[in-house]
């Protein structure tokens, strides 16, 4: 089976699937029987180019190294925008991965709606999308005959939404708990290792896990959009950014943390989903975890979910999440989920 992607944005994201193709497309080929071929890109910044014999990975990855985009890539149909890509290349599965925006959604809410109503596949790791408008885009991919993925949209590569409704189906999900932002877990661990709330964000702006504005991270607007796409789509509620109960760790000093490790507790910055009745309810906020939980002891920047089921009790996965290369995995195991729903 071949698939035809067209990939709208090329920035981290989609150079880290670029990367990933460019490194393993042959296996990919043998193993799964899938060929992924790249044939059209479009990003306001580095730029478009389509060419329906496919593109190579390499070249691009050289060419945006190079000259920071890919116009200048040999041959081809340049200068196309993001909807004109969409609709006018020979394409079967759109693959969506420009910056989020939460308030709206756009442009990638546009873009996927575009690619469902001509009845293209989409692959994201856009979390403005899903979080906005989760059930009216896969109604609409149903109407359309197309499928929709998005596990990048919560730990980066790390399968939190596929283990919840694919490896744990069957089983009820009454409550998600977890770990969904690197940057503050990484700031909670470097205040344990005695470095000032101030000093612990000043070195994760250092090392690129911060934004030079790192509101979002550090206020729970990050996370708390994480959960909104974890309870509607694992437990099938239908809440919005505006109910989610969020405090960030702006609050939380050495102090604390240092009181919450004498009582046996660390502190993390939580975001939580549980059944109350018919309500689902949504928190993101610092939280004393005990020593003796998994989700304690994962530290810097990496993330852990935790899943309350009816059947097996607590399942807890840990792994990174963010990366080019992890979330160009995210996007590289949906594109291998669609091959198995249509073979």
């Amino acid at each position: 089976m071949e698939f035809r992607l067209a990939l709208i944005g090329f920035g981290n994201v989609g150079q880290g699937l670029a990367r990933i193709l460019r490194d393993k497309g042959r296996i990919i080929r043998e193993r799964y029987g899938l060929d992924c071929k790249i044939v059209a890109i479009s990003d306001p910044i580095k730029g478009s180019v389509y060419d329906e014999g496919g593109l190579d990975p390499a070249t691009l990855l050289a060419l945006v190294e190079k000259d920071g985009h890919v116009n200048n890539y040999p041959g081809g149909v340049k200068g196309l925008d993001s909807l004109e890509t969409i609709r006018g290349t020979d394409t079967n599965v759109v693959v969506e991965v420009t910056p989020t925006n939460v308030e709206t959604g756009e442009p990638g809410l546009t873009h996927i709606r575009t690619a469902l109503e001509v009845g293209k596949h989409v692959v994201t790791s856009n979390k403005g999308p899903i979080a906005l408008a989760y059930r009216e885009l896969m109604t609409l991919a149903e109407e359309k005959g197309a499928i929709l993925r998005f596990e990048g949209t919560v730990l980066s590569g790390t399968p939190a939404i596929s283990l919840a409704t694919e490896a744990l189906a069957g089983a009820d999900v009454l409550e998600v708990k977890g770990i969904v932002n690197g940057t503050t877990n990484f700031i909670l661990t470097k205040m344990e290792e005695g470095m000032s709330y101030e000093d612990a964000l000043r070195e994760a702006q250092r090392l690129g896990y911060a934004e030079a504005d790192p509101t979002a991270d550090v206020e729970g607007w990050d996370a708390a959009v994480k959960l909104v796409i974890l309870a509607n789509v694992v437990m099938g509620a239908d809440i919005t950014l505006r109910d989610v109960e969020r405090e960030g760790i702006t609050g939380v000093t050495r102090e604390d943390v240092e009181d919450a490790l004498r009582d046996g507790q660390r502190i993390k910055l939580i975001a939580s989903a549980r059944r109350e009745g018919s309500r689902v309810i949504a928190r993101v906020a610092p939280t004393r975890v005990p020593l003796t939980h998994p989700l304690a002891n994962v530290m810097g920047a990496t993330n852990a979910l935790t899943l309350v089921t009816d059947h097996l009790g607590e399942v807890t996965i840990v792994g990174p999440g963010a990366g080019r290369v992890e979330t160009g995995q995210a996007i590289l195991s949906d594109l291998l989920a669609i091959h198995r729903l249509l073979r």
